[in-house]
């Protein structure tokens, strides 16, 4: 218990200090500059003590407490506060920005990334605790209609990254729907290719290697060398160009984001129709089950959890290799990462990861609930 409520107050000093030594807002000449630090208290005015108790009282009682009243309270305040922040973010970036050029940004700082992230983080836990069925999904959730209401309130409006999203919101949502439609592809070709293989009951060893051995192999390096060698095919069979084959686009991104996700399917596979123990399968020949019958009625089911699992990884791993689709032609939000790079501009590089980051965290999130229904449903 001493041990909890030094812990507690330990993580109550935690988000003052992060406000108190670093800025929450730079006020740059153009996008393209990082420009001046602005203070909490400067950016935030009258919200800067409701942030600040908030804040102490939401992680305070998260890190002591462990009842369901204690997490309550905590996940109320940590809501409130990021609630609370945003406005005070937005508000303060209108104020910093009256009477500067048109060209002047609000960018968001270092003590605003960490107080967002730290406060967002503390959510879901303390959802969970207080019985709030589906705590983490509900608290993602909730936090996405947050910043939804408060983007088309037009509260955010004078932040930078908000800016990007309203000039470049066709292009982010087509960026998105293509990021999307890469990595199911890929998923989907590899799950077909995983499949195949299981079928081939030689050569195990061989298709263990061969799906390890892609992994050593640079990202950028595949897909340049499949470009290539969809290239030779193209000049040796140039009638292949009739129906629509390209060496560039979303033909080479599908196959090189698919090569990596074998191993984690793969893997997955083999564990799974490994998970019935061998007194289990011994039963079930005695009851005269043939192998297709035990495939399917004890192998699957006992490994539908693995199975869940190994898709899982894949998934997330697919989501942040289609970025690199972008390199290929393939679309997706790899072309808004690499054109902010081309153009040092933060901001646009934030809006193509942002969307990537809570795509992967909501795959993880669904995946690992249906993962923990299926470890229910059919405990080893």
């Amino acid at each position: 218990m001493i041990a909890r409520l030094l812990l507690g107050l330990a993580a109550a000093a935690l988000v003052p200090a992060i406000f108190a030594l670093l800025p929450l807002l730079h006020l740059a000449p153009n996008r393209l500059v990082t420009g001046t630090p602005i203070s909490a208290g400067e950016v935030l005015g009258p919200w800067f003590w409701p942030v600040e108790g908030l804040s102490a009282l939401g992680i305070t009682l998260l890190a002591a407490c462990r009842g369901r009243v204690g997490s309550a309270v905590a996940a109320g305040a940590c809501a409130a506060a990021v609630t609370l922040l945003l406005i005070g973010l937005g508000s303060g970036a209108d104020t910093a920005l009256a009477g500067q050029p048109p060209a002047s940004r609000a960018r968001l700082a270092a003590g605003a990334w960490i107080g967002l992230i730290l406060l967002s983080a503390a959510l879901p836990p303390a959802a969970r605790r207080a019985g709030l069925p589906g705590g983490g999904l509900v608290a993602g959730a909730g936090l996405g209609a947050l910043l939804t209401i408060l983007f088309a309130s037009g509260s955010l409006d004078g932040l930078s990254l908000a800016r990007e999203v309203r000039s470049r919101r066709d292009v982010l949502g087509r960026a998105i729907l293509d990021h999307l439609t890469l990595t199911l592809g890929a998923l989907l070709l590899a799950l077909l290719v995983t499949v195949l293989l299981g079928l081939w009951r030689r050569g195990r060893g061989a298709i263990d290697l061969g799906v390890s051995g892609v992994q050593v192999v640079p990202a950028i390096a595949l897909f340049g060398g499949l470009v290539a060698a969809g290239s030779a095919v193209l000049n040796a069979l140039p009638a292949l160009r009739g129906y629509g084959l390209s060496a560039l686009g979303t033909g080479p991104a599908l196959v090189g984001i698919a090569a990596y996700l074998l191993l984690p399917l793969w893997r997955g596979l083999e564990a799974a129709l490994r998970a019935p123990d061998a007194e289990s399968l011994d039963a079930a020949r005695a009851l005269g089950l043939s192998p297709r019958q035990i495939l399917t009625d004890l192998r699957l089911p006992l490994g539908a959890a693995i199975l869940v699992g190994g898709l899982r990884v894949a998934s997330v791993q697919a989501l942040g290799l289609a970025t690199l689709g972008a390199l290929v032609g393939a679309g997706g939000l790899g072309t808004l990462v690499f054109d902010g790079m081309a153009q040092f501009a933060p901001d646009l590089i934030l809006l193509g990861a942002l969307p990537m980051i809570a795509l992967s965290l909501a795959a993880e999130t669904g995946l690992r609930a249906v993962e923990a229904a299926a470890r229910r449903r059919w405990p080893r």
